[in-house]
């Protein structure tokens, strides 16, 4: 039956209970990445976040049990893009050394972002407990780095060593290179030292 000439055009398909729960838990997501990233983890408020989803604060709690626990799925979600751009970035390389230098450099570049810098940089570690920092570390950065390091030293660029702690150090080298840009250093000449700090390896 054609009802208002609405002919030919059938009612939109209603979501599912999964489908809706998925979207409000995306809605949480870039809302919370954009008042953290805006306003940091103290200046976002949990009503306005739930505000910004357009999602009631029960849903909120359905999904998150904290605003820590909403903050972690953001940095989550900020440290996987990343990574992808990394890998990205290092793709291009010729040698496992190369691939390291070029895959250390576009997480300077990352840093530079708004987003990054607040969530990442300067939040994640007063808001993260330690265990997780290095649990997230271990899924995300470390884990590629350390697949570099044994990548360079089975081709001879980089002398034997142990790897693992190598790692360790690297990524806290890396970290610390990524702070010192978001906070407003010249990123060519933060640049010039990782890779000073690469060739040194």
């Amino acid at each position: 039956m054609v009802v208002n000439g609405d002919e030919g055009h059938a009612p939109p398909p209603r979501r599912t209970q999964q489908e809706r729960r998925a979207a409000t838990r995306a809605a949480l997501l870039a809302a919370g990445r954009e008042l953290f990233a805006a306003k940091g983890f103290a200046g976002a408020g949990r009503e306005e976040i739930v505000e910004r989803a357009g999602v009631t604060r029960g849903a909120m709690y359905h999904h998150f049990a904290s605003k820590e626990d909403l903050f972690r799925a953001v940095y989550e979600v900020c440290e996987e893009e990343i990574l992808e751009q990394v890998m990205a970035a290092a793709a291009g390389a010729r040698d496992p050394k190369e691939m390291l230098r070029l895959g250390s450099l576009a997480y300077l570049d990352v840093a530079a972002r708004a987003d990054v810098r607040r969530i990442c940089l300067i939040d994640a570690p007063a808001v993260l407990a330690p265990e997780v920092r290095r649990e997230l570390a271990e899924r995300f950065g470390l884990g590629a780095i350390r697949d570099a390091l044994r990548g360079c030293m089975a081709a001879g660029t980089i002398r034997e060593q142990p790897v693992d702690l190598l790692a360790h150090v690297y990524l806290a080298a890396l970290l610390e290179a990524a702070t010192l840009v978001a906070e407003g250093g010249d990123p060519g000449e933060v640049a010039g030292v990782v890779e000073a700090l690469i060739d040194a390896l």
